[in-house]
């Protein structure tokens, strides 16, 4: 038995090495390409950074008696399980804090998967219209190895986003909305559940479909057009996903992340075998 195990390993080792080595050249031209990462970092920067920053920078210093007011207002006006969680004293230290912890919780998701799409549809169109696909259908990695790497190389732009993005935020809170409220808070359970749970099945799941989409058109055009019209249902529904594991807790957000995760891995599934040596070669349908 350990006789045959052997070459079986050894089988399994030169698989993913070779998935991680078409995955570590798109991410080395992915890095070349300024003017195609550099737009989505300055997105994620305001999202992620400048755009909360600026907002609980704002709320937290206001002093005016009638706008503090109508920031407890606002506060009021959220769900009552919401209410009892929110802390501060003031209004505008309430409102930030719930600005902090379920408002912008959406944006966790939004942004990374926004990313990781956009990669994802010009990584097999665009060995086309390079002329490499002939190379990548020549090479000795298989059709499973090829789609394994691409599927990396659009995986790993979104998760270190969401990790840079998600670890900015939380220092951003801590700075600004922290010290009112008793110290350093965030993240919260739900935040971590959302990250680590929920986000990841997420990004595969829209991954699944855009490179299943990529592999088949026939310009990074087509399939930045096509990949769009999937994905937007998809942020719309991160988007309440996001928010519901975020008001109604964590026992939410498992099983939303549970069925995230069985539907991700029926995706990758029937998605895998999109990827086909002639449609590399502009021959397949």
């Amino acid at each position: 038995m350990t006789t045959m195990d052997a070459p079986r390993r050894q089988m399994r080792t030169r698989q993913r090495s070779r998935a991680w080595t078409i995955a570590r050249t798109d991410l080395r031209q992915l890095r070349q390409a300024r003017d195609f990462w550099l737009p989505l970092v300055i997105i994620a920067s305001l999202f992620f950074v400048v755009i909360p920053g600026f907002l609980l920078l704002i709320i937290t210093r206001v002093s005016n008696i009638e706008l503090a007011q109508q920031l407890s207002d606002v506060v009021g006006a959220l769900p009552t399980a919401i209410q009892e969680n929110v802390k501060g004293e003031s209004g505008p230290v309430q409102a930030s804090y719930a600005l902090a912890v379920y408002l912008f919780a959406p944006l966790a998701i939004v942004v990374p998967l926004t990313v990781s799409s956009a990669v994802g549809a010009n990584t097999i169109i665009g060995e086309r219209e390079r002329g490499s696909g002939e190379f990548l259908a020549h090479s000795p990695a298989s059709e499973r190895e090829i789609y394994l790497g691409k599927l990396l190389a659009a995986l790993i732009p979104g998760y270190i986003t969401a990790a840079v993005g998600f670890g900015l935020y939380s220092l951003i809170v801590n700075l600004l909305v922290g010290p009112m409220v008793g110290g350093w808070f965030f993240p919260t359970t739900s935040w971590w559940l959302l990250m680590c749970w929920v986000l990841p099945p997420f990004i595969m799941l829209a991954l699944a479909v855009i490179l299943s989409i990529s592999a088949r058109v026939s310009s990074a055009a087509a399939a930045q057009q096509s990949s769009a019209l999937v994905t937007l249902p998809l942020i719309l529904i991160a988007y309440s996903v996001a928010s519901g594991s975020m008001f109604e807790g964590p026992k939410v957000a498992l099983f939303i992340g549970a069925a995230a995760w069985v539907g991700a891995g029926l995706a990758l599934l029937r998605t895998s075998k999109a990827v086909r040596r002639d449609r590399l070669l502009g021959m397949g349908g």
